[in-house]
């Protein structure tokens, strides 16, 4: 918990810093004087006694009593974070079982297991992590399930944040979300400005306008509860509707109203972040073997091989008849095929070192994370495909230079640097090329 709570705070922080605006150097002149000094009468700094452990217990049970009196009457709580809420306490009860069951069976001592054959090892595929959510390391789409339901979770204790959160995270096409963003704060600025006028606090539900600009992307509806609006049914024209109605007491909150519009502004998608899947392998002769999911790929290898024979036989019909149009169509075809990149290092003593990168990552990726994975990250080095091409593009991504869906490096360290290193030492750099936490983790490679 202590983590979901540093994430929050995260959050509402960098909320306040771009509030604030551009930062200032401490030698700069401040033309506007800030407006939140001490009140009249007191000092800038109070010093308060440490409270007591009984007072701080009051204190929480105050808080938490003036929260829930605070919060608007109408937030209701939507039936996907309910039924994320159950899932999660299930979750917690089997990880409370599961717990007591291991400690019995630690008293009890090892059961014995038969297999009857030895694990095989699964293709190589692509993970993901999110540090802040959870420790796991997961596929993307299950990961992505994790962050929606940590979310929906959260609406209990921090709507505002959390739906703002969700509309940003949950949802694709960015232009779409962005028009959602603006409209959903055109409709706060309405109340902020008019909060007497009823006719800014209602949303009529089946509005074409608020269908496809608002409701139609996950995230909408927990934040209009949260904002304070309730669903009822009013008189509309011959008959009646479903709208979204925000009381006048809520309405002359125009304080938290633009707090929560702040909120949105500022808040930025989670996104997971892919897990490099570090290995790190004996010399091995099948180094250049590769055992690759469905991941790596826009398309089925199936796909792959048959319009592979299919451009072989169109090639050699055209012969050299193949305009500049057809080559760039082809290679920007061949560019958008593949996802990811499985990449393997080899170093000069024969061990490697691999690492997952999307397809599109430019080069200079992979100089960062053979840095962080060596000893001596200052020594310059040099990267070389099998053939001896020389990488030195960083700027390029790896599809662009060849590298996806798999490929192996051979790394060196900087003949010139190591010419001087070689005259003043009167040797050459030896010793481990990988940091020791990196080499321990050495295994095998299953060809």
């Amino acid at each position: 918990m202590s983590a979901i709570k540093r994430f929050f705070q995260k959050k509402k922080l960098d909320v306040k810093f771009k509030k604030a605006g551009a930062g200032h150097t401490l030698t700069e002149e401040r033309r506007v004087q800030s407006s939140h000094g001490p009140r009249p009468g007191t000092s800038g700094h109070v010093h308060k006694p440490a409270p007591t452990g009984a007072s701080k217990t009051a204190g929480e049970a105050a808080l938490a009593r003036m929260t829930q009196q605070q919060r608007p009457a109408s937030v209701q709580t939507s039936s996907r974070a309910i039924k994320a809420q159950v899932r999660r306490e299930l979750e917690s009860e089997k990880s409370a079982q599961d717990k007591a069951a291991a400690a019995k069976a630690a008293t009890q001592g090892p059961n014995e297991v038969y297999h009857e054959s030895a694990p095989v090892l699964s293709k190589t595929g692509v993970f993901y992590k999110c540090p802040m959510v959870t420790q796991h390391i997961l596929p993307k789409q299950d990961m992505e399930g994790c962050i929606e339901e940590f979310l929906l979770t959260q609406l209990a204790e921090e709507p505002e944040m959390a739906s703002a959160l969700m509309i940003l995270t949950f949802n694709k096409h960015p232009e779409k979300v962005k028009v959602c963003i603006e409209t959903l704060c055109k409709y706060l600025d309405n109340i902020i400005s008019n909060p007497e006028e009823e006719k800014f606090r209602k949303i009529r539900i089946s509005n074409k306008a608020f269908q496809e600009r608002v409701a139609c992307f996950k995230g909408t509806e927990e934040f209009i509860q949260a904002a304070g609006f309730e669903q009822k049914i009013l008189p509309f024209q011959d008959g009646e509707q479903e709208f979204y109605v925000l009381t006048e007491e809520h309405a002359q909150d125009t304080e938290r109203l633009s707090t929560l519009k702040e909120i949105l502004i500022a808040s930025e998608p989670i996104k997971p972040e892919l897990d490099r899947g570090i290995k790190v392998f004996h010399p091995s002769v099948g180094a250049s073997k590769f055992d690759l999911s469905e991941e790596f790929y826009n398309i089925t290898n199936e796909e792959i091989k048959r319009e592979q024979q299919a451009r072989a036989e169109t090639t050699e019909k055209l012969g050299m008849l193949r305009t500049k149009a057809m080559r760039e169509r082809d290679e920007q075809r061949e560019l958008r095929r593949y996802r990811y990149t499985l990449l393997r290092i080899r170093f000069p003593d024969g061990i490697i070192l691999q690492g997952t990168f999307r397809a599109h990552e430019k080069l200079s990726a992979v100089f960062e994370f053979i840095r962080e994975n060596i000893v001596n990250e200052w020594m310059p080095f040099v990267l070389s495909t099998g053939t001896g091409q020389k990488l030195t593009e960083e700027e390029c991504s790896l599809v662009e230079l060849g590298l996806a869906p798999a490929a192996v490096l051979n790394f060196a360290w900087d003949q010139t640097i190591m010419a001087e290193i070689t005259a003043q030492q009167g040797s050459s750099q030896r010793g481990e090329v990988l940091k020791p936490e990196i080499v321990n983790q050495i295994q095998s490679l299953s060809l």
